[in-house]
């Protein structure tokens, strides 16, 4: 990364995978994200046991970021280099990344006054009148849009299916409202803000499908006020969290057999029962035609290694963090059985019997990533400044994991009977 390029500031853009979370996340470029700080995560990020590391995002860094408007009146998050912070970030590529003036500003954008002496002012009275009613028509959309807890989107053909997620994730939408909102309300007190950078998990997936499930039978930390305590502990009673240790937090799927993009928000998650839960993870897996069985081995692998390396962790607590389960929802190569015998050779012998006919399904796309993110209200002994040390292992977390890992197991040996 160029240090002088980056100098110049680089406009913030949404980050159109954010699934779950109350925590604006935006894209800093294709391979990096970034969050507002919260000390006690940063802390983890940067004392994070090396075993653990494989199961987070790569932390990058730390980026100041300020609250900006342009002379055509949109508002701007800029990010910019900490003081004396560059060498610290030179690793970072930043060559898809443009300067703020070269790139399009997103929301609250104002309506310009016209000054062409030529235009009547009847013209502009109109041309006002017509954009603030679709400016109403567009906080109508949002609002209905945040009231669905499950929401359907059908994809155009014609366009590129990845690309369509940024206008249509209404979690995504609503963080990004709700963030802009409390800098523009404190703009006045402050307009620096500090951001930590971190790898982009969906960013190798053409068609992100990402699960984010809140782990743990407890969600509020050590430092959680009475009225706080409250407030997650009956979330969680009245949730899958109490009984499995594990509730879904927020879901977008592709479903290439009816060309539909599918959210699920938390909201949804927490009225789910046990049942309910398994349908979900079965919804998250399926892509419309066909269960992607092909990805099962993998997932319960990885979760099997996670609990492994969480049952030797000594004190830590990971309170209201989230697990993200992210595969790709492309459509795989469809291969003819007829075919040359090289062509077949990697033909999954689980290969879906719904595409009966002279076609099976060769799995070119089965990496399944799974991460552990969110980490506000974690807690280790090592933190010096907390006043409740926790021994053992996180157990509530572990109990999730477990359950999570047999449900899938359930869903995989009932879709081969």
């Amino acid at each position: 990364m160029e240090v002088e390029h980056y100098s110049k500031g680089v406009l913030l853009e949404p980050f159109v995978h954010q699934v779950g979370g109350h925590s604006c996340v935006l894209r800093f470029n294709d391979k990096t994200i970034c969050k507002p700080l919260i000390q006690r995560e940063h802390q983890f990020y940067e004392t994070l046991p090396t075993e653990m590391r494989k199961f987070t995002p790569q932390y990058e860094g730390v980026v100041s970021v300020s609250f900006e408007e342009d002379e055509d009146g949109n508002l701007c998050l800029i990010a910019y280099p900490l003081n004396g912070d560059h060498d610290n970030l030179e690793n970072l590529d930043n060559s898809d990344c443009e300067p703020k003036s070269k790139l399009l500003r997103w929301t609250n954008k104002k309506t310009m006054l016209l000054e062409n002496e030529k235009i009547s002012k009847e013209w502009v009275r109109q041309h006002r009148k017509e954009e603030k009613m679709k400016s109403h028509k567009l906080e109508e959309e949002f609002e209905w849009l945040k009231k669905s807890e499950v929401l359907y989107y059908t994809v155009e053909k014609k366009g590129n299916v990845s690309s369509q997620f940024k206008h249509h994730n209404p979690w995504s939408m609503k963080c990004h409202q709700q963030q802009l909102q409390r800098m523009k309300e404190n703009a006045k007190h402050r307009n620096q803000y500090k951001f930590i950078l971190l790898e982009n998990l969906t960013s190798r997936y053409e068609v992100p499908c990402v699960l984010d499930l809140k782990m743990g039978t407890r969600q509020h930390g050590d430092d959680a006020s009475e009225e706080k305590k409250a407030n997650q502990i009956r979330k969680c009673q009245q949730s899958t969290s109490a009984v499995i240790g594990v509730r879904v937090c927020g879901m977008q799927v592709y479903q290439a057999g009816t060309g539909q993009l599918m959210f699920m928000n938390k909201y949804h998650g927490r009225k789910l029962s046990v049942q309910g839960f398994k349908e979900a993870l079965y919804q998250f897996f399926h892509n419309g035609k066909y269960l992607r069985r092909e990805l099962f081995e993998s997932v319960i692998k990885k979760l099997t290694e996670l609990k492994s390396v969480l049952e030797k962790q000594e004190s830590y607590r990971f309170y209201s963090s989230s697990l993200l389960i992210i595969y790709d929802g492309k459509e795989r190569q469809e291969v003819a059985v007829d075919s040359d015998p090289e062509d077949l050779e990697d033909l999954s012998e689980e290969s879906s019997d719904e595409s009966a006919g002279a076609y099976a399904y060769k799995p070119t796309a089965s990496t399944v990533d799974v991460r552990m993110i969110d980490f506000a209200h974690t807690t280790c002994k090592y933190y010096g400044e907390d006043s409740v040390v926790h021994e053992g292992q996180d157990t509530g977390y572990v109990f999730g994991l477990q359950n999570l890992i047999d449900i899938i197991k359930e869903i995989r040996d009932e879709s081969s009977e």
